[in-house]
């Protein structure tokens, strides 16, 4: 059957789920000169089983038009812009990148370095600095976005109900060396004290002589050999690196020593930094230590109360009441992040890789982002080049089509941050390069998520739009939305080319950054979708963007000025004249 039949066929089963309200339609242009459909129409009428009328129409060939492009300003960022010009379209890189901002990077050159080098999203942990230093940092990237063209969102990370180490005796990272004795204390110190650990008020109940204190899930291992009062004295064991506002946990006889139990996942200060979040302007809310679906749907009922713009809540998968829930969290949150370091330090090594590859398809089943997060290039804290097998679990991350990576020390602290940023883009280009000349697309198993007849239709579309895409090579996907729901669908099938989502709402374009494979645009949209596809193919073609002959497949979401209007709802191949 050949290309022509098999999407004619397409249309044909979809058009038996849709209703008056919605007409279906296909408009391809091919370039294939041994199909001599040149100047025909061919018009297909089917009657579905609710009797309602639904047309389908295949129009081969292109007709030149003259379109006026005043009142229209196409939003392109200028690092995809220069990726665009400089790669081309199957040149783009579609795994996103999400960088913490920590004290080596918050200077404006560095912020700046960090977006050139293809940052999409800034995490600021509020375990670490002041809220004025938050506020400082938000707003430095906020301006870098208006004043040079960026497009980078901004994410909060809550530091959730867990120990910390306070002070660790040094401003910055120190190294714990074999045998060396240390003393735990909740004693509040002046000064620097080498070789002695604050922690949080009550972090010594229940330990007990012969417990072990690991720091960050495994980067430096004590043994306590004395227990004085509510203080500890601790003698290194495994050594290794001791960083600022380290995780701490207790491990006996092998086991975890729980301590977080019945606490709320959301502390006091959680709720603070919450609240500044919201009047900052954040685009992105992470949670740490979800235990249920409660705590998420909780926070986003609040914020949907008490933020003037959507915020999207993240929920960190990082112990194993999370991994039990997983599903629920998953439906209840906008977006996953895999938290490995504390995920690791509850359930054994081994299964890691497999635990990641799991979440990453729920979320894909179920349309939301994840970000694989924790030690992806941990090496790069102290050193410029990366180990071989950090670029291999980076390109294992990509492979397995996680929406986005993120670094954590390698650029909040380490002085390569810039460099751990190229590592990610390259690894990440490369790997997306050959899974695609190998066939290696993984299978998604379809999982109808639409519960409305609308929502359904919009899902079949997106299913069918990616297969066509894919097989017709066309060169971009460009999709019309006001919310981000149709791109998000886009994305859950990991077509080869690039999506360009072209929007009207900021927050829409600042969400949609965290989606695989989608560049978001912000756009002025006029009620005529049929004008906005032109004009805006117009304007990409003015600036230089795109040649003659390319061609892109469009659909949109967006409610038409007329209900007579072929755009909506409906599939269309353009190639450009």
């Amino acid at each position: 059957m050949s290309d022509t039949r098999i999407q004619l066929a397409m249309l044909d089963s979809m058009a038996v789920a849709a209703t008056d309200a919605f007409l279906c339609r296909s408009l391809i242009s091919t370039r294939n000169p041994s199909i001599n459909f040149k100047n025909q129409v061919r018009k297909l009428k089917v009657k579905s089983k609710f009797s309602s009328k639904v047309q389908a129409q295949l129009q081969v060939g292109i007709e030149k038009q003259e379109h006026i492009l005043s009142g229209l300003n196409l939003g392109f960022d200028v690092v995809s812009e220069g990726e665009l010009r400089e790669k081309g379209f199957m040149g783009m890189r579609k795994t996103k990148m999400v960088c913490t901002i920590g004290p080596a990077c918050c200077s404006d050159q560095d912020l700046e370095k960090l977006a050139l080098g293809g940052m999409n999203v800034a995490r600021l942990n509020m375990c670490h600095n002041t809220r004025d230093w938050h506020c400082h940092v938000i707003r430095k990237i906020k301006r870098l976005n208006h004043e040079k063209g960026f497009c980078v969102s901004v994410m909060i990370d809550t530091e959730g109900s867990q120990i910390h180490v306070v002070d660790h005796g040094s401003p910055s990272s120190v190294k714990a060396e074999v045998d060396s004795i240390w003393l735990f204390t909740a004693e509040k110190l002046e000064g620097s004290h080498p070789f002695t650990v604050q922690a949080n008020k009550g972090f010594s109940e229940g330990i007990e002589v012969g417990d072990e204190p690991v720091i960050d899930g495994g980067m430096a291992s004590f043994e306590v050999i004395e227990k004085v009062g509510n203080d500890l004295r601790c003698k290194c064991t495994d050594p290794g690196l001791f960083l600022p506002r380290a995780k701490l946990s207790f491990w006996r006889n092998g086991k975890l020593v729980e301590r977080n139990y019945g606490l709320p996942t959301l502390s006091t200060k959680d709720w603070a930094d919450i609240e500044f979040g919201i009047s900052e302007g954040v685009d992105f809310i992470a949670m740490s230590f979800v235990s249920n679906a409660d705590s998420v749907r909780h926070l986003t009922n609040y914020l949907s109360t008490k933020s003037a713009k959507p915020i999207k809540v993240l929920a960190k998968i990082e112990n194993m009441e999370s991994l039990q829930k997983l599903e629920e969290i998953v439906e209840s949150s906008d977006g996953i992040m895999v938290a490995r370091g504390d995920l690791g330090v509850e359930i054994p090594l081994e299964q890691i890789p497999t635990v990641q590859e799991v979440i990453i398809n729920v979320c894909r089943q179920l349309n939301k982002p994840v970000i694989v997060a924790s030690q992806l290039l941990e090496s790069m804290v102290e050193y410029p080049t990366p180990t071989r097998a950090e670029v291999a679990d980076v390109s294992e991350a990509v492979r397995q089509y996680a929406d986005a990576l993120m670094l954590s020390g390698e650029s909040a602290i380490g002085p390569y941050a810039q460099k751990a940023v190229s590592v990610l883009r390259m690894a990440s280009s490369r790997m997306e390069l050959w899974s695609r000349e190998e066939n290696r697309q993984s299978a998604l198993s379809q999982r109808q998520l639409g519960v409305s007849l609308s929502d359904r239709i919009a899902e079949q579309i997106c299913n069918s739009a990616v297969k066509m895409a894919n097989n017709l090579s066309v060169d971009a996907i460009f999709v019309y939305t006001k919310h981000g729901h149709m791109a998000s669908l886009l994305s859950r099938i990991r077509p080869y080319p690039p999506i360009f989502a072209f929007t009207n709402d900021d927050s829409t374009r600042m969400a949609l950054n965290l989606q695989w494979g989608v560049i978001p645009l912000l756009v002025d949209l006029s009620d005529d979708m049929e004008a906005n596809i032109s004009k805006t193919i117009d304007l990409i073609k003015t600036k230089g963007m795109v040649k003659q002959g390319d061609s892109v497949l469009v659909v949109s979401d967006l409610t038409p000025a007329h209900v007579t209007s072929t755009a909506f709802q409906s599939i269309l191949v353009k190639t450009i004249a």
